[in-house]
């Protein structure tokens, strides 16, 4: 008895001596493995997405550009934008916070904005908003013209050369796969929001559930900022300034007698009482916190945060300052006072004291 081995060296049949061919139990498996071995980008190509085509590239271009969106987080101000990698959007939480403490807020959630360019390269689709963010200027543009007492530049002025947008770049794996417009509204929905009917709509998605829900009945939370409370209650008709010792608060009554009456007290930016006046003359006070909200602060530098900025000197590293004495002179000898009378240089008749001439030409050397 024989066996038949194909090129990989498993056994797919024997021959007996009657000449009579046997199949193997490895027959069915081996020949699908020699089929998967002849042909092995086939499965590969089914899975993989194509290469975006130059037509769904003309027509993404067409359709985003000068868009009107609604935004669902804040976009900083200055030359870095954010990145939309997997529904997930980088730089986020308190480094998103600190740039925005910074550079300031190119739009804030709710905001409306437009789509002022769209760029197709590489793994990426760039999206910039309200003109993008700050650029560059090229070598040209810095050179300039004297004539008469004035400086002309000889590049032609731009209408956007201090822009206050920004950016994003939705980043894909290697390259930008084929996708339909639809598809691509998807993938922009944590920053984009092309359905929203309303600024208030589009907010309301931004915000946590319980103030989402705060905000839909018009009532106002301890912990609330300016902004929710604007949505939930509107822009207070009176506004009252007050200082309690060094804090200073701001009261926002909502309401006349015989209604009910809110009076919404503000310190900065943060919601920290609220009292409400009932039609039946019972009085409500709340002033535990009942949401919690991450507020933007000022980034400091490592070395401003962790050490004050020294006085500056003339002494060299190590060198100590020379004992001080309360008469201002280190041996303690007080200075000689000037003397009394008119200026040295003037010759006012019966003035007192010495004359200036008189003491660098004495008497009998003239």
């Amino acid at each position: 008895m024989a066996a038949i081995f194909a090129e990989s060296g498993v056994i797919i049949g024997e021959i007996s001596g009657s000449g009579v061919f046997m199949k193997s139990r490895y027959l069915p498996v081996t020949l699908a493995f020699l089929l998967v071995c002849a042909n092995p980008a086939s499965a590969d190509d089914a899975k993989t997405p194509a290469h975006l085509s130059k037509e769904t590239r003309l027509n993404l271009v067409h359709t985003f550009n000068a868009e009107l969106v609604y935004i669902r987080t804040a976009f900083p101000m200055g030359r870095k934008g954010l990145t939309l990698k997997d529904g997930t959007v980088s730089p986020n939480g308190q480094e998103l916070q600190q740039m925005i403490g910074m550079y300031g807020p190119a739009v804030k959630a709710g905001d409306m904005a437009r789509i002022s360019a769209i760029a197709i390269k590489g793994d990426r689709i760039y999206f910039e908003i309200n003109g993008g963010p700050v650029k560059k200027q090229k070598w040209y543009q810095h050179i300039s013209l004297s004539a008469g007492g004035s400086d002309t530049p000889i590049a032609p002025s731009d209408s956007q050369a201090n822009p206050r947008g920004s950016y994003v770049n939705l980043v894909f794996d290697h390259y930008v796969p084929e996708l339909n417009p639809q598809q691509l509204k998807d993938l922009l929905r944590p920053v984009f929001d092309f359905n929203s009917k309303s600024v208030q709509e589009a907010y309301l998605e931004t915000v946590p559930p319980k103030v989402k829900e705060a905000i839909q009945s018009h009532r106002v939370l301890v912990g609330m900022n300016r902004e929710m409370v604007i949505y939930s209650k509107g822009r207070a008709p009176k506004k009252i300034r007050e200082k309690d010792g060094e804090t200073d608060y701001e009261d926002w009554i909502y309401g006349d007698p015989p209604q009910a009456v809110d009076f919404v007290r503000l310190v900065g930016d943060e919601v920290v009482r609220v009292e409400t006046m009932k039609v039946n003359g019972e009085k409500e006070i709340r002033t535990a916190k009942e949401v919690n909200l991450e507020q933007p602060t000022v980034a400091k530098g490592p070395e401003q945060a962790a050490h004050p900025v020294a006085a500056p000197t003339l002494r060299r590293p190590g060198e100590d300052m020379p004992a001080t004495h309360p008469t201002g002179n280190p041996d303690g000898r007080q200075p000689m006072p000037l003397p009394g009378g008119p200026d040295p240089g003037s010759r006012t008749p019966g003035a007192s004291g010495p004359n200036f001439v008189t003491l660098l030409w004495p008497a009998g050397v003239r």
